[in-house]
C-alpha cells in the first residue's frame, strides 16, 4: 500500500497543533512553542516538494487518490486526491505558512500558543478544501477553515479586530449555507438518476443535471465563491479584514484563503453545471472588469498601507475571475497562475508592511519618507515584491496577467482592453505609494533611527523575492503540469455547454 501522502499533509498540522497543548504557555515555553510550530510548517512544506516531485505533469488525471468509506448510507467517502490545478496551491500553503509563523515573532506575544495552534490549524483545513474529492468533505473542510481565521483576526487583530472577524464569518458563511443546499441537492439528484446517495465529484461530473436546476445551483456555488474570492460587489469584508488582522494572518488570508474562491470556480462550479457556466459567464467577466478597475481606484487613494495592498487584492483577483470567464486554455491556465502569483507578491507585501509596523506602530503612507537612506536592504527587497506586483517582465506578475489577457482577448476583445487599464492603474498607485514611502528627504525624525533587516526577516523575504523571479523566469516547470489538468475541465465544460452558449449570443 502506498504512503498515504495527502492523509499526511492534512494530519501533520493538526499533531504539530495537539503537540503544543503539551508546552506551557508561559514566556520560557513562548520559544519551545514558535520552534514546535515551525518544525511543523517546514515538515509540510517539505512534504508539498515530496508530492510535486512525484507527480506525473503528463496526466490530467487525479494522483495519490485515497478512498475509504465514511458515512455508507448516505454515500459520504474520505476521498482525496490532487492534479496540476491544486498541487501548486498546496505548494503554496505549505511555502507561506511558515513564513507567516516567522513574520509573528516581533508582533504576537500574547497567547502565543494559541496563536501558533490556529495557524497550524487553520493550514490543515486550507490542506483538505484543495484535496477533496467529496463535496461533503470539502464543505467540512471549507468552513473548519472560517474558526482559526475568526480567532486570529479576532484575537490578535487591532483595533477593530472584533468587528472586522464578526463581518468576516457572516459573510463567508451566508454563501456557505447555499452552497450546502446545492451540495445536499445534487445528492438527492444523484439518488434519483443512479439509484443511492453520492457526494463523489468525479461521479457528479457525470450527472445530467436538467439546466433550470443547473443555473440555481451554479449561482448557489458561485455565490459562495464570489464572496471568499472576493468579487465585486461582494468585496466589503476583505479591507477590514486585512486591515485589522495580524501580519500572519493577512498574508495567509491574501495568500491562500482568498484563492478558495477562485479554485472553487474551477473545481466546482464550472464544470458541475457547464451550461449554466457558459450562460453567466459573461456576467462574472463583467463583475471581474469592475472590480479591476474599481479596486485601482480606491487603491489608489488609501493613506494606509494594508489597506492599499486590499484593495489591491480585489484588482488582481479580478484578473483571476476574467482568465476563468474566457474559458479558453490561455484564460484559465492564466488565472491557475496567477493564483499563485497573487499568493507571492500580496504575501510579500504584507510581509513588508508588518515589518515597517512592527518599527513605526503605524501603517500611515504620510508618516514615513526617506526610507532608502535608512534601511537600503529593505527597501530593496519592498522595490523587487513591487514591481512583482506591478506585474514586470521577469517577474511572476508578468506570466499570469500576460496568459489572462490573452485569452480574455480571444474570447471578449472589449473586456480585455478595459481589463488592462488595471494594469496601468496598478503601476500607479504601487509606484507612486513606494515613492512617498521610500524617496525624499527623511521628514520625520522616528524615521532616522529604524534599523534594516534583521536576520530573521532576511529569511522571511528571501524565499518570496526567489520565488518571484523564479516564476518569472522558468514559468514551464509550474504551467507544464497546470495545462492538462485545466485541458480536462475545458473539454466538460464545453460538452455540455454549446446550447447555452448560443442562447447567450441570441
Amino acid at each position: 500500500m502506498a504512503f498515504p501522502i495527502l492523509s499526511s499533509l492534512i494530519v501533520l498540522p493538526i499533531v504539530g497543533a495537539l503537540l503544543l497543548f503539551f508546552v506551557k504557555d508561559d514566556e520560557r515555553g513562548e520559544a519551545v512553542v514558535r520552534n514546535i510550530a515551525l518544525v511543523v510548517s517546514v515538515l509540510v512544506f517539505a512534504e508539498t516538494l515530496l508530492l510535486w516531485a512525484r507527480f506525473n505533469p503528463a496526466t490530467a488525471d487525479f494522483q495519490f487518490v485515497e478512498r475509504y468509506a465514511w458515512i455508507p448510507q448516505f454515500g459520504i467517502s474520505y476521498a482525496v486526491g490532487v492534479d496540476g490545478i491544486s498541487l501548486f496551491l498546496l505548494v503554496l500553503t505549505g511555502f507561506l505558512t511558515p513564513l507567516a509563523l516567522l513574520s509573528s515573532w516581533e508582533s504576537v506575544h500574547k497567547k502565543t500558543r494559541a496563536f501558533c495552534m490556529f495557524v497550524l490549524l487553520l493550514e490543515a483545513a486550507m490542506i483538505g478544501v484543495f484535496v477533496s474529492l467529496d463535496l461533503f468533505l470539502f464543505y467540512v473542510f471549507w468552513d473548519a477553515m472560517l474558526v482559526p481565521m475568526y480567532f486570529l483576526i479576532g484575537i490578535w487583530g487591532y483595533e477593530r479586530r472584533v468587528y472586522a472577524a464578526v463581518k468576516f464569518i457572516l459573510y463567508t458563511m451566508a454563501g456557505s449555507v447555499l452552497m450546502l443546499l446545492a451540495i445536499l441537492g445534487l445528492a438527492v439528484l444523484h439518488n434519483a438518476q443512479v439509484g443511492g446517495y453520492s457526494f463523489d465529484l468525479l461521479r457528479m461530473y457525470q450527472l445530467s443535471i436538467p439546466e433550470p436546476l443547473q443555473f440555481w445551483f451554479f449561482l448557489a456555488f458561485a455565490l459562495a465563491f464570489a464572496i471568499k474570492v472576493p468579487l465585486f460587489p461582494f468585496h466589503t469584508w476583505l479591507p477590514d479584514a486585512h486591515v485589522e488582522a495580524p501580519t500572519a494572518g493577512s498574508v495567509i488570508l491574501a495568500g491562500v484563503l482568498l484563492k478558495m474562491g477562485t479554485y472553487g470556480l474551477v473545481r466546482f462550479a464550472f464544470p458541475l453545471f457547464p451550461a449554466a457556466a457558459a450562460y453567466f459567464a459573461p456576467m462574472l467577466g463583467l463583475l471581474a472588469v469592475v472590480g479591476i478597475i474599481y479596486g485601482a481606484l480606491v487603491a489608489m487613494v488609501q493613506p494606509d498601507m494594508k489597506k492599499l495592498v486590499a484593495y489591491s487584492s480585489v484588482s488582481h483577483l479580478g484578473f483571476v475571475v476574467l482568465g476563468i470567464a474566457a474559458m479558453n486554455t490561455q484564460g484559465v491556465q492564466g488565472a491557475v497562475y496567477q493564483m499563485l502569483n497573487h499568493g507571492v507578491s500580496t504575501g510579500g507585501l504584507f510581509l513588508i508592511v508588518g515589518m515597517l509596523s512592527d518599527r513605526r506602530h503605524t501603517r500611515l503612507i504620510s508618516e514615513y519618507g526617506g526610507l532608502k537612506k535608512v534601511t537600503p536592504h529593505l527597501v530593496a527587497a519592498f522595490l523587487i515584491v513591487t514591481l512583482s506586483s506591478i506585474g514586470l517582465p521577469g517577474l511572476n506578475g508578468f506570466v499570469g496577467e500576460f496568459l489572462i489577457l490573452l485569452g480574455a482577448f480571444r474570447w471578449n476583445p472589449k473586456m480585455a482592453a478595459f481589463a488592462a487599464t488595471g494594469v496601468i492603474l496598478s503601476a500607479a498607485y504601487m509606484l507612486w505609494m513606494f515613492q512617498r514611502v521610500n524617496y525624499g528627504p527623511v521628514t520625520n525624525e522616528k524615521n532616522s533611527r529604524l534599523v534594516d533587516l534583521r536576520t530573521r526577516e532576511w529569511f522571511v523575504i528571501v524565499p518570496i523575492i526567489a520565488m518571484a523571479i523564479l516564476m518569472g523566469v522558468l514559468p514551464n516547470i509550474f504551467l507544464k503540469p497546470i495545462e492538462p489538468s485545466v485541458q480536462r475541465m475545458l473539454n466538460q465544460v464545453q460538452q455540455g455547454a454549446t446550447p447555452a452558449r448560443i442562447e447567450a449570443k441570441r
